[in-house]
């Protein structure tokens, strides 16, 4: 694992640079045409949307393909929508690595990846690249937990303190700085990804979020957290019940051990950054 580098010769305006934008799924039939339209719908030419499906018994990959098909070529010629087809259910890890991995391999400046039942507004995209051309950083965190961000009202006390509890634990037993461990929504540099090297990911669920977070830390990137509006799925039942969230507490030690060898590099810069966007703009 190199530093990433950040080149002098880097696109910095924002209709220059090329976003792939990762989205697994697993039955979001009811989900996906709306997000991607939200997404499409952004003011960035160069914005491509991969789905992810893990042979979805509802067909959600049947839609994705007729996504591609409706949205056709992006500014750049390439397609505006690609779907890679898993067998099987793979899990969340891993779906974030194929897609990461093929959207680096396809020329992508920056990875975005965020969740298809709304709980990741797209409206905040635009803003995480500005945020990430202004202060280079190497990552862009959509926060709940820093000044400004936010819990759907609907979370019941319990789902509430459950999040708060895995944060707390999971940056105590890894010494972290970020506020928001196990988010699921962040911008990616290509360049921090290429560091990390996917191929040595081993978390699959949602402790991928937790391995991810410490290893940004442990190599020294610099990370930027903003604060996002979190909001309760519109459709459908979360996947993340208490059972998943009990086992990723003690894959948290697994994490640790298993980069006990990692040299650590000169601290990492992890800053909070803008305010949250208008209630009125929350998609």
């Amino acid at each position: 694992m190199s530093q990433p580098s950040r080149s002098g010769t880097r696109p910095v305006r924002p209709d220059d640079v090329k976003i792939t934008v990762v989205i697994p799924t697993y039955n979001e039939a009811d989900n996906l045409p709306a997000i991607a339209r939200a997404i499409l719908a952004l003011p960035l030419p160069n914005l491509k949307l991969l789905v992810v499906d893990d042979d979805s018994p509802d067909g959600t990959g049947h839609i994705a393909d007729e996504l591609v098909q409706e949205y056709g070529a992006a500014a750049n010629g390439g397609k505006r929508v690609a779907v890679i087809h898993r067998t099987g259910k793979g899990g969340l890890g891993t779906a974030y690595v194929a897609g990461m991995t093929q959207a680096i391999a396809e020329g992508a400046d920056f990875i975005v990846q965020m969740d298809a039942d709304f709980s990741h507004s797209p409206r905040y995209i635009p803003q995480m690249l500005g945020v990430m051309l202004a202060t280079d950083a190497d990552v862009v965190i959509g926060s709940r937990y820093v000044p400004g961000g936010s819990l759907d009202e609907r979370w019941e006390w319990n789902r509430r303190l459950l999040s708060w509890w895995a944060n707390l634990y999971s940056r105590a037993i890894l010494g972290l700085r970020i506020r928001d461990m196990t988010a699921g929504f962040k911008m990616w540099r290509h360049t921090a990804l290429e560091t990390i090297g996917l191929e040595n990911i081993r978390s699959n669920g949602y402790t991928f979020q937790v391995e991810m977070a410490y290893l940004c830390e442990r190599l020294g990137f610099r990370l930027v957290e903003i604060p996002i509006h979190f909001e309760d799925r519109r459709i459908g039942q979360s996947k993340l019940d208490v059972p998943v969230k009990l086992e990723s507490a003690w894959r948290t030690w697994q994490i640790r051990w298993r980069y006990r060898h990692l040299q650590h590099r000169p601290a990492a810069t992890v800053a909070w950054s803008g305010a949250q966007v208008n209630a009125d703009e929350r998609g």
